[in-house]
């Protein structure tokens, strides 16, 4: 049945161009693309030559070579990216905060490089880091005013890692308050926009981060994914987003939220781009005694060019499609965009079969019991006094609840609510212990269907990305947008979205991503698979916003 749909190679023309992959340095070839699986036009453009040993989807490795071989400067570069964060960051509120020392930094690395010294892996590369993560040089607000004005004493240890890998920090980017939402409403600060259609979310709650990768301000950045945080929002604006197997990368620094579902992921242009990021932060750190001792593999000998690829790379690969996710109340193009990208891993030798999660729908309740019942304790330290700004009051508790109700958002408050109660001497059996007993139940569904399959397919999201305040005066609806996504967490498995197609939207087409879901710690597999998929799909995504940037 799955073979059956069009493969999404075959797209239409559209209002808009979409660009295939980057041959060389910030300069994309472009042809006119647009809604997937509904059209028999192709169009392809030969490569401009470049080295077969680079692969021509990594951002990072063609900055890398490029600075190497005095093709341009950090400085450039960092000019390029901030020209163009200035241009599109007042229609599209990305960043919360833009350092002021990218230019600095980048003239380090020009000085290091004339001088034939040593740089990292990273050098060079503009990162941006949502506003949960703490960097000692910027603020770190976790999008609430609870939090405004504080500036952290260390660097979370993903920072820190990418910090002495020579990258570059452009600034700290929007996010739904202390990563509860999905949509960057929730910020109390400012509402983030789709680069793909201004009037649509980014999704959430790291839509600033993947956002600012979308429309080119970054080269990737770092979000957090309590619930699909990351997975949604590539989804919606076009984008790579990988999260990590819990424990992979270190949570030190991280401003908790559900502290047993929170993890630091990545975004980026490319699964290249988005794999070199992971290998850069994952690793054990002594100041997370959650974080994994295992060793962490190379991923970046993953990433070979197309040419270099067998024609069936992935022959014998066993795929299993998750049916509860292609179920009604997932949009039909949706649907339609999975099922293509099912088709097109079949033509790479996959073997595909259907796989039933009998428990799938349940993952969505549990989460937010599990999750509201964390963030209720973990966000029990903001009180005035331990932590968070302080409203000045008469006696202790009118201070406590005073500097509560200020600086805390109504999502936030609610979510707390709940958490509190489910946790609450009655009713604690009844709401916080089955939601862990259907949480084992969901991690051995997991199981049994890894058992018998390498990967599983689901779509990321059940829709494009919708209208701004469509959503936010209804939670449940907003709520049920993370059923593709809560139960990856409740699991603890690593996830991989990655555009397969678009929608029609009303002005321009909106890209739609899947998701690929892998064993504990078999992030290697994922980048795998979503590299040769990316690489043989030959299509890269390119917001309206920004196109007029990239040359042909």
């Amino acid at each position: 049945m799955l073979s059956s749909v069009h493969n999404p190679r075959l797209l239409l023309q559209c209002r808009k161009p979409i660009f295939l992959f980057p041959p060389k340095p910030l300069h994309i070839p472009s042809t006119t693309t647009a809604r997937a699986l509904r059209s028999s036009q192709t169009q392809t453009l030969s490569p401009a030559p470049s080295s077969t040993s680079l692969p021509p989807s990594s951002q990072i490795l063609t900055i890398r070579e490029s600075l190497l071989s005095r093709q341009t400067t950090a400085v450039d570069l960092a000019e390029d990216y901030l020209n163009r964060l200035r241009r599109t960051e007042p229609q599209l509120k990305s960043f919360l905060y833009v350092s002021d020392s990218v230019l600095k930094e980048a003239e380090e690395i020009d000085r290091k490089i004339e001088k034939n010294e040593e740089i990292g892996p990273l050098a060079g590369i503009l990162v941006a880091v949502k506003d949960n993560i703490c960097t000692v040089d910027m603020p770190s607000t976790a999008g609430s005013r609870i939090l405004e004005g504080y500036r952290p004493p260390f660097d979370a240890t993903a920072v820190r890692k990418l910090r002495e890998g020579g990258a570059i920090f452009v600034g700290k980017t929007n996010l739904d308050e202390f990563g509860m939402g999905s949509t960057t409403e929730g910020s109390a600060y400012q509402v983030t926009a789709n680069p793909w259609d201004l009037s649509r979310v980014p999704g959430g709650s790291s839509g600033g981060s993947a956002a600012a990768v979308s429309a080119r301000q970054c080269v990737v950045s770092l979000g957090s994914d309590t619930g699909g945080s990351v997975r949604q929002p590539a989804s919606f604006c076009g984008v790579v987003g990988l999260k990590p197997t819990y424990g992979r990368v270190s949570r030190y620094g991280l401003v908790s939220y559900a502290s047993s579902l929170d993890v630091i992921g990545c975004f980026g242009s490319s699964v290249a781009d988005t794999g070199i990021l992971l290998h850069a932060i994952s690793g054990h750190d002594r100041f997370d005694a959650t974080s994994s001792k295992r060793k962490v593999p190379d991923f970046s000998s993953l990433f070979i060019s197309k040419d270099l690829l067998e024609p069936m790379p992935l022959k014998g690969l066993r795929v299993g499609v998750i049916r509860e996710t292609l179920d009604d109340g997932v949009d039909p193009d949706v649907v339609s965009s999975v099922s293509g990208a099912v088709s097109h891993l079949e033509e790479l030798g996959c073997i595909v079969t259907e796989v039933s999660s009998p428990s799938f729908s349940l993952g969505l309740p549990a989460y937010y019991i599990l999750a509201s019942s964390e963030s209720s304790s973990n966000l029990s330290r903001y009180d005035g006094v331990r932590y968070g700004n302080q409203v000045a009051a008469d006696e202790l508790n009118s201070l406590y609840g005073d500097s509560r109700a200020t600086g805390f958002g109504s999502e936030v408050k609610m979510r707390i609510l709940m958490g509190t109660y489910a946790l609450s001497a009655g009713y604690y059996d009844a709401y916080y212990k089955r939601a862990q007993q259907v949480r084992k139940l969901i991690q051995e569904s997991f199981k049994e269907a890894l058992d018998k399959n390498d990967i599983l397919i689901s779509p990321a999201a059940p829709s494009a990305a919708y209208k701004i305040g469509e959503k936010k005066n209804d939670p449940l609806a907003m709520y049920v947008g993370d059923i593709m996504t809560v139960n990856v967490n409740l699991a603890g498995l690593p996830a991989l979205v990655l555009p397969c197609g678009f929608v029609q939207g009303e002005t321009t087409n909106l890209p739609v991503g899947f998701q690929i879901i892998g064993a504990a710690f078999d992030e290697e597999k994922l980048l795998r698979v979503g590299h040769i998929f990316e690489q043989t799909l030959q299509g890269c995504f390119i917001p309206p916003l920004v196109i007029d940037d990239f040359a042909c």
